[in-house]
């Protein structure tokens, strides 16, 4: 009985994280490295700082993704 709730209760919470993950785009990373290393895989990867970099870099540039006031 304890195994089935305590898998279940993790379950539970794999599923709120990858709900808040997605949400958040926290998860946009993971997926650029995934694309980076099956589409172009002797390319490198760049550190997360650097993609999010590149992200911020690319949204400023174009009015089209929001507007950013700060």
């Amino acid at each position: 009985m304890r195994s089935a709730l305590h898998r279940a209760a993790s379950r539970a919470v794999r599923g709120v994280r990858w709900y808040v993950r997605e949400l958040t785009d926290e998860s946009a990373y993971d997926r650029y490295v995934a694309h980076v290393r099956e589409g172009h895989p002797d390319a490198a990867v760049p550190s997360r700082r650097e993609f999010e970099r590149m992200r911020t870099d690319r949204q400023e540039a174009d009015p089209r993704q929001g507007f950013r006031c700060c």
